[in-house]
């Protein structure tokens, strides 16, 4: 019989906030960390999925649902990093796996270049840092066009243009409490966080130099999109791997099942790479 496993949530202090965090299943640690919206929610099915195989943390990104945090002051992507290395030192003993979607992918990348110890292994899935492609691509402007939406016509027109460049959005429900937490989280998006992420640019050098295994990912029915090319971009330009996941950009809400069980796949094998089995996986106890 399967063992059943209880998701215990709660918060973190870190500096200026409280970051609210769930926690499901057993085995390595695994930080999985969200976009635009920054809701925890966005995984829970995943989770769920997963959490025989790794202890899954996931959390509201500070100012997001139902985490506190100033919603009149910009963040910047090195606040973002710093607010995930706490949730690792707090509740995955100082290192975990990582796995980030979208604006996650870019705090990913960022966290592995500023905190290398925090990180056994970084997947990047779909990080939208439109700054590498080609300076001839029109899809180098976008965040800049999406801003321009906000400041003509409000948070509500730009965050309705945004959700139209997501491919497969509007072709699937969204758990009701999630779209609702995401809609309170449109101002905050448009106002503190949508800028920082629009002007990242990887630290190539702190990257290359971090001794961190690195897997770049985008979704199979992406292809062509802007959120698509910059991970294989950067993978080129560090000589890192590359995987295709299943579906669109954010899979994990549209195919739960397809997504985990790809990035199972990808993080048994980053994880057992490091280690040739892991404490937690050495008894048949631990999978039961």
């Amino acid at each position: 019989m399967k063992k059943v496993i209880t998701m215990l949530n709660g918060t973190v202090h870190v500096d200026g906030a409280e970051l609210y965090y769930e926690i499901r299943g057993q085995g390595p640690a695994l930080l999985m960390i969200s976009g635009a919206g920054g809701d925890a929610g966005y995984y829970s099915e995943s989770a769920r999925i997963l959490e025989n195989s790794f202890t899954v943390i996931s959390y509201d990104r500070r100012g997001n649902s139902r985490s506190t945090g100033r919603r009149d002051t910009k963040t910047s992507m090195r606040e973002q990093a710093r607010d995930a290395k706490a949730l690792i030192d707090e509740l995955a003993g100082g290192r975990a796996l990582v796995f980030g979607n979208s604006g996650g992918a870019i705090i990913g990348l960022e966290l592995t270049a500023a905190f290398p110890a925090s990180v056994q292994g970084l997947i990047a899935h779909e990080p939208p840092i439109l700054g590498v492609l080609p300076d001839s691509d029109p899809d180098r402007g976008f965040f800049a066009e999406i801003l321009a939406v906000a400041e003509q016509h409000g948070v509500m027109a730009a965050g309705a243009r945004f959700v139209q460049s997501v491919r497969g959005e509007g072709t699937y429900p969204w758990p009701t409490d999630v779209h609702e937490r995401f809609l309170g989280n449109v101002t905050h998006l448009f106002t503190n966080e949508f800028a920082a992420f629009g002007d990242y640019t990887p630290d190539w050098g702190a990257l290359g130099a971090a001794g961190v295994p690195i897997v770049m990912a985008a979704g199979s029915e992406d292809r062509g999109c802007n959120y698509f090319l910059p991970s294989i971009i950067i993978a080129e330009q560090l000589g890192l791997p590359w995987a295709e996941f299943p579906g669109y950009h954010l899979p994990f809400m549209e195919r739960p099942r397809e997504f985990a069980a790809a990035l199972r796949a990808v993080a048994t094998q980053m994880f057992s790479n490091a280690e040739t089995v892991a404490p937690l996986w050495r008894s048949s106890a631990a999978l039961t």
